[in-house]
């Protein structure tokens, strides 16, 4: 018994050692070696920001990153793009450069939902709580909160500056609003069962155009600022048409289409980017370019101010 209770002794003083035996006699004792920290695995894709001259189709990529990010504006002089990643905003270059992150003091978890004022002088953004609009000196500052009520996500600016188009959800139902950039009580524009979703104004501010489920299919609309003289504008059953924009000169429209059968508009799929002719009465869609991309791709205005661009977000293969 005292030769087992040794022996047990001995080798709970033993030091513990990679291989599991004890080193010989006289050598120093081996160092323990942690186990490798788990590494996060590699992402699937990069995030790439590009611009496509619309009379050519051709795409120039002006940045990338392995960090996800979403939803370009074109500032209102033409220098840089606004991106919305991790919950923060960043203005990159429009040539491509650098992003700077964009101080909105203590705001935080901000959405793709965002977008310059016609003067250039504010941006409105979409972020916590619970996604509530507000407004902040373009070149960064303290916001200043709009939507008392949420969730609000921004997507439109009245050509005069002085009134914004959102949606939001109150009672279970996602509609448009609009309010007042001082402030005030919100408007109702759509009543339809269903979301009704991206109003974004043409540069007239006659027109309202939007996205709506209403007919059991997600298609491009429009109505008045009232919300009147609602319209269907798209019709096409192999596509499921997302976030309408009206170019700065009121020739073109363009927004993103998913495949029909595709439920909601999630990342990463195979999408089109189409085109509509606002100056020909009756002109039909046409496809400017096919992309894997998606939620985040064209979600709020991103068109040059010369209308001859517009930027958007796609997704490929990470290196």
């Amino acid at each position: 018994m005292r030769a087992r209770i040794l022996l047990l002794a001995a080798l709970f003083a033993s030091p513990c050692v990679v291989s599991g035996q004890a080193p010989p006699a006289g050598s120093a004792p081996a160092a323990v070696v942690a186990p490798p920290a788990p590494q996060p695995p590699p992402p699937l894709y990069e995030s790439r920001l590009e611009i496509v001259d619309v009379s050519s189709g051709a795409r120039t990529v002006v940045h990338r990153s392995p960090v996800r990010f979403e939803a370009p504006n074109w500032s209102r002089d033409g220098r840089h793009l606004l991106i919305n990643q991790q919950g923060s905003l960043y203005r990159i270059p429009a040539e491509g450069g650098s992003p700077v992150k964009l101080d909105i003091g203590d705001v935080e978890g901000c959405n793709n939902d965002h977008g310059y004022s016609p003067d250039g002088t504010l941006v409105a953004i979409s972020c916590r709580p619970s996604s509530s609009v507000y407004v902040v000196a373009a070149g960064g500052g303290a916001p200043r909160l709009l939507t008392p009520l949420t969730p609000s996500y921004w997507h439109g600016w009245s050509p005069d500056g002085r009134t914004l188009a959102y949606v939001g959800s109150r009672d279970g139902e996602f509609d448009i609003y609009t309010m007042p950039i001082d402030g005030g009580p919100e408007t109702r524009l759509t009543q339809a069962k269903g979301l009704d979703d991206g109003p974004d104004y043409t540069p007239d501010g006659q027109w309202i155009y939007f996205n709506s489920v209403r007919t059991g299919t997600m298609r491009i609309w429009r109505m008045r600022p009232d919300g009147s003289a609602q319209q269907q504008v798209t019709f096409d059953q192999r596509y499921a048409d997302w976030f309408p924009h009206p170019s700065p000169d009121g020739k073109w429209l363009v927004f993103v289409s998913f495949d029909a059968a595709v439920e909601g508009h999630p990342p990463y799929k195979d999408v089109a980017l189409r085109l509509m002719a606002l100056d020909t009465p009756g002109a039909a869609p046409r496809v400017l370019l096919e992309l894997f991309g998606g939620q985040g791709t064209i979600n709020v205005p991103s068109w040059s101010p010369d209308s001859r661009r517009f930027a958007f977000v796609s997704w490929g293969k990470a290196p």
